[in-house]
């Protein structure tokens, strides 16, 4: 029989946790900086889950921001928690911004101030080197394909009124928000990366045909913010992408993001999105040209991994390799080059509804994804369509660099034939 003096102390040690775990007692972080550590909680309790908020629940627990006090508390009550691993959008190579004035564009030194003038900026070619690479024609002037096709792009965001990329827009969410999980009808990208990766999939023309080119112009997208302006990463935030992508109707996801080491978060949600019949396409990386140095979650077999190549289909020495030379050839295992594709100097839509030339295999994953929404076997029997999908993309690859399946671009480069 407990004693008046410890339920007093009970009393005293709920309310004094309850206090700590507050969110009104952590102090306010400055303006613009990220929240605190996130981890996550290995716990389903309702009282938990009120006590430290809760940002994204998954099986078997959830996800919060931490402060230093609360995971000393948490520990203390014997709750177990796993640091949530932070990824990163692949460093990319800004080469050059395509930005000319509207008084080069139109020169008519006597309009009126209140005259409101209309003009676009150019790209400096519609069809990239990469279109016409993966098109198989250099002299292509435009392209084609996608119609009905969903494409995911989880990046940091997209500019949705950019004039080659607003008829495309048809979801754009943010899982970045600090405060709201997940918000409808914001994707904003102050980074620019989204923007140019959406671009090099589906970018139409515009509504004159005098932007630029995607490899498949009629696709959909559906702009999910994961990532932050300063291109990091939370994988909790991506591992519910995923799954909202595959449960809101996507096809084909891209990630052109990355890490060294796999989360269970995002290995769990790629599972869920390939039972739903999704073809998964993501960034190989940039730590060439050191052996294994794939990043995930290209690394997973169940995603399609695309290393660089450059306009004279050579491989540049910073892109990332696998390991196919140690596997089995030409069947996909863990820590495989699936695919090389073009990745330098690429030029593309940019956050300030112009163009910008970047290169990365953050730029070699999209031209896949893109010649994947192109041939979406839609025909094929249902639950097989993105497996049926990929098993073309191996056929139509021509094979580069060393003969044979190789580490740096696996079965080879994807063109249409």
């Amino acid at each position: 029989m407990s004693t008046p003096q410890a339920s007093k102390n009970l009393i005293f040690l709920t309310i004094l946790l309850a206090f700590i775990l507050s969110a009104s007692f952590v102090l306010a972080a400055p303006a613009g900086s990220l929240p605190g550590p996130r981890y996550f909680i290995k716990t389903s309790n309702p009282f938990w889950q009120k006590s430290l908020g809760v940002r994204h629940i998954f099986e078997g627990g959830f996800t919060s921001d931490l402060s230093g006090i609360q995971v000393a508390l948490v520990k203390i009550f014997g709750l177990e928690i796993e640091p949530v691993e932070e990824l990163h959008i692949l460093p990319v190579l800004p080469e050059e911004v395509i930005a000319e004035t509207i008084e080069k564009i139109i020169e008519n030194p006597t309009a009126k101030p209140a005259v409101n003038i209309s003009a676009r900026v150019s790209p400096s070619d519609q069809t990239p080197w990469g279109i016409e690479v993966i098109y198989d024609n250099p002299l292509i002037a435009s392209t084609s394909g996608g119609n009905e096709i969903n494409v995911a792009v989880l990046d940091s965001g997209v500019l949705k009124t950019h004039a080659d990329l607003k008829n495309r827009v048809k979801q754009c969410k943010d899982f970045t928000n600090a405060k709201t999980p997940i918000k409808d009808g914001i994707c904003d990208d102050k980074n620019g990366h989204g923007t140019h990766v959406s671009g090099i999939i589906l970018a139409d023309g515009g509504n004159d045909k005098l932007g630029i080119y995607g490899v498949a112009p009629e696709a959909n997208l559906l702009a999910y913010k994961v990532c932050g302006n300063n291109g990091s990463c939370w994988a909790d935030d991506i591992a519910t992408a995923l799954r909202t992508a595959a449960d809101n109707g996507s096809n084909i996801i891209n990630m052109s993001l990355g890490s060294d080491n796999e989360s269970f978060l995002i290995k769990d949600a790629i599972g869920y999105v390939v039972s739903k019949d999704v073809l998964i396409v993501a960034a190989g990386g940039n730590d060439g040209p050191y052996p294994v140095s794939i990043d995930y979650p290209a690394a997973n077999k169940l995603v399609v991994a695309v290393g660089a190549v450059d306009e004279a289909l050579l491989v540049p020495d910073w892109s990332s390799l696998g390991i196919n030379s140690s596997t089995s050839p030409f069947v996909v295992e863990e820590k495989d080059m699936e695919f090389g594709g073009p990745g330098v100097k690429v030029e593309s839509t940019w956050k300030n509804g112009a163009y910008a030339v970047l290169s990365g295999t953050s730029m070699s994953s999209p031209h896949v994804a893109g010649l994947a929404a192109k041939f979406w076997q839609a025909g094929a029997l249902e639950g097989t369509r993105a497996q049926v999908t990929r098993d073309l993309l191996h056929q139509l690859a021509k094979d580069l660099w060393i003969i044979g399946d190789d580490n740096a671009t696996g079965f080879g480069l994807p063109q249409i034939k």
